[in-house]
């Protein structure tokens, strides 16, 4: 059974930056699109980036420029670089991973970890 795990969350002043990772057990993460989403209390779900099985990106235009998604299949981890945090980026963030490992199109239904909490203070 694939399991992820995020770490990296913190509590960072804005313009600050965090670099959450996301560990995948259980499985390969080379077979998988992975994606990063947040949820806020209130708000809905975010897809706020998408990396295929091949390095391709995706990023939602709340986060364009500001963050980066990585991968390395060898360790079996996603990473997420965010720079100049803003206090809207307050949030839990999670991993996911999806079947469609190219088109990255599915509902990342596959797994999805516990999340990890992002502060950002003005």
């Amino acid at each position: 059974q694939v399991q992820l795990a995020e770490s990296g969350g913190g509590s960072v002043q804005a313009g600050g930056s965090l670099r959450l990772s996301c560990t995948l057990s259980g499985g390969t993460i080379g077979r998988y699109c992975m994606g990063w989403f947040r949820q806020t209390p209130g708000k809905e779900r975010e897809r706020v980036a998408t990396i295929n099985n091949i390095g391709s990106t995706t990023y939602a235009d709340s986060v364009k420029g500001r963050f980066t998604a990585s991968r390395d299949n060898n360790r079996n981890t996603l990473f997420l670089l965010m720079n100049n945090l803003k206090p809207e980026d307050t949030s839990v963030y999670y991993c996911a991973a999806d079947l469609r490992y190219y088109t990255c199109d599915g509902d990342f239904s596959v797994s999805r970890g516990q999340g990890t909490q992002v502060t950002v203070s003005s």
